[in-house]
């Protein structure tokens, strides 16, 4: 299987595991979505097209890409049957089930590039809290240890973080 490039491929993939796996056909759009971070896959409830996040193709490969295809088709055929496409529903547990999908989608990595406006760190047991707005040292303790917490840093790249 050759990995899709453009929306219009990925459409075409969406389209023939729609027809091979669940015997019903993909009338809307599949398209990239590089703007989902933590996920794979989201079905729109109201367009019904299918975004499937790129990084899923950089980081997994093809059998992922397939179990979130399927997962994001299971909501998509179950919502226009008007049956229980939610992810707590039987009737989606079922359907996935027997297709094949991926239940959780993997975990994305996270941005290498992005920048934090303030590290807080623990000054008893060092753990470090990236945060991209200011917050009130006094209230605000360790989860840990449960000590107050100092700044230790502004405008701070996450390869800084940990290292």
């Amino acid at each position: 299987m050759q990995l899709p490039q453009t929306d219009q491929e990925l459409t075409a993939l969406v389209q023939e595991v729609s027809l091979h796996t669940f015997h019903r056909p993909f009338l809307h759009q599949a398209v990239f979505n590089r703007r989902l971070r933590t996920t794979g896959g989201r079905y729109r409830l109201r367009d019904h097209d299918i975004e499937i996040n790129p990084r899923l193709l950089q980081y997994y490969g093809a059998a992922e890409l397939l179990g979130v295809i399927k997962h994001e088709l299971c909501h998509y055929h179950l919502h226009l049957q008007k049956r229980g496409y939610q992810h707590k529903d039987a009737d989606f547990k079922q359907y996935l089930a027997a297709s094949g999908g991926s239940r959780f989608a993997p975990p994305m990595p996270p941005r290498a590039d992005k920048t934090v406006n303030y590290l807080y760190e623990c000054p008893n047991c060092h753990t470090k809290y990236p945060r991209q707005r200011k917050i009130d040292t006094r209230r605000y303790v360790c989860g840990r240890c449960h000590h107050h917490l100092q700044l230790v840093g502004t405008q701070v790249k996450m390869t800084q973080i940990s290292a």
